[in-house]
């Protein structure tokens, strides 16, 4: 999987981290809500069967890791994958509410 196909798109109050594979198939996406300047809520991860086991949600969650930190906004984590990923990597409790 290439890191440089996962791309942030991000209205007023919500957003998305979308992977594209290079096919053109069916794209990954880690969703969220801003319900402040300083705090999101991810809310859903969604992997086709298509890309399954490839890591890619592990991926889409750690990039949203890594802007949370560079952004200076804290997740808290409502999408269950999401959730059992941060508890699983003590290194993201920086950011993410648990």
């Amino acid at each position: 999987m290439c890191r440089t196909a996962i791309t942030r798109e991000e209205g007023a109050s919500k957003g998305r981290y979308v992977y594209r594979p290079e096919d053109g198939g069916e794209s990954a996406e880690l969703t969220y809500s801003r319900v402040s300047p300083t705090r999101i809520i991810v809310d859903h991860t969604g992997v086709p069967d298509s890309l399954r086991g490839q890591g890619i949600g592990q991926a889409l969650a750690r990039k949203a890791v890594e802007d949370a930190r560079a952004d200076g906004v804290r997740i808290i984590p409502l999408c269950p994958f999401f959730k059992a990923q941060a508890q699983r990597h003590s290194e993201w409790h920086d950011v993410v509410e648990i």
